[in-house]
């Protein structure tokens, strides 16, 4: 009898050891079809990182012919951290902690497009929010911006007519300040019309005829055949985004501010860590981001005493903000230099 329950009890003591290996292999091997968000790398849009290309340090924002190409202090981006391909136990973890927030992986990788394919979409948004971010501060600063050619398609209509760091000027006649504008002059011609482009080269004005062609996807529409971004329309002004591998389009403020600062003298921060975030548009418009109580907490832990926050996201900013970090509500860009405009005095600055 005894022999027996002691039979029992040791194969009752196999079986739990055996469910427990297996429940921590599953654990350790299983994924889940979410992911953790949580605090994120800050950068000073002022400073220098370390290019993913060469590994050398290079300016994140950098004015070429700028009037303060030097300005110090901090205006740094924030982001937020993505964690994927996260375990049974990672999850868990990360669920456990006050710092991370777990959310389905869908949201953020949707089913109908590859992980690479939305790493593309990110770096796209990125890209355009540089070209909103110059056009931004040019517009801010009233000076007049074009459209630079950053390559040329092969086989391309412009191929041999127009090569990289050519600014358009216009097309057909029609000026073409920005990529709206030469969109919609585009938009006007169909394929197989000849158009004068004029443009600058080495500070130089040229004027060549190119014939449009057709567009790949749409046989309808006329084809110029060139990657092209908005740029000042000086030639002696360039600028230069390092932002290395961040993607989306929330760091737009900031890299506006940092161009403003170092098209103007002195220093917008007035010796002060500012920290921020938000879309912008080139109307200087202060768009909705996500992840912002992320970003604040890492502004926080970066040591920022204050960070400029969407109007948007002010009702979700305050609901768990740390202490010790003002929340600045701004929603135009001129609200935000309003803003720092009055660090270091008493003037009032408005508050989420």
């Amino acid at each position: 009898m005894t022999s027996n329950i002691t039979r029992r009890r040791v194969i009752t003591i196999y079986v739990a050891v055996a469910l427990l290996a297996v429940f921590i292999c599953l654990g350790l091997m299983v994924r889940v079809p979410y992911v953790a968000l949580g605090p994120g790398p800050t950068v000073n849009t002022l400073g220098t990182a370390q290019s993913e290309e060469t590994g050398k340090q290079v300016r994140v924002v950098k004015v070429v012919g700028g009037v303060d190409p030097n300005p110090k202090g901090n205006l740094n981006l924030t982001t937020v951290s993505l964690y994927d391909g996260l375990t049974l136990f990672e999850a868990l973890g990360k669920w456990m902690s006050s710092s991370y927030e777990l959310q389905p992986r869908e949201s953020y990788f949707p089913p109908d497009r590859s992980d690479d394919e939305v790493r593309q979409e990110n770096q796209a948004q990125m890209s355009g929010s540089e070209d909103n971010a110059v056009l931004a501060a040019w517009n801010y600063l009233k000076l007049p911006t074009a459209v630079g050619v950053t390559s040329v398609s092969d086989k391309s209509p412009a191929k041999g007519v127009l090569k990289d760091d050519d600014r358009i000027l216009s097309v057909g006649g029609e000026p073409v300040a920005t990529m709206e504008r030469m969109s919609a002059v585009l938009g006007k011609h169909k394929p197989g019309d000849v158009v004068d482009v004029v443009f600058l080269r080495d500070g130089k004005q040229q004027t060549s005829a190119v014939t449009l062609a057709s567009r790949p996807d749409d046989k309808s529409r006329p084809f110029l055949g060139v990657t092209m971004r908005s740029v000042p329309a000086d030639p002696s002004k360039a600028i230069e985004f390092d932002v290395g591998s961040i993607g989306g389009p929330s760091a737009g403020l900031m890299m506006t501010l940092s161009i403003i600062d170092q098209m103007t003298p002195g220093d917008l921060s007035h010796g002060e860590f500012i920290a921020g975030t938000g879309t912008i548009d080139p109307s200087g418009e202060v768009g909705e981001i996500g992840g912002i109580d992320h970003k604040i907490r890492a502004a926080k832990d970066a040591g920022a005493t204050m960070f400029l926050v969407p109007a948007a996201n002010c009702s979700l900013a305050t609901a768990d903000a740390p202490d010790g970090i003002e929340l600045v509500k701004v929603d135009m860009l001129s609200g935000a230099l309003d803003a720092l405009g009055t660090v270091g005095t008493d003037k009032p600055r408005p508050h989420c």
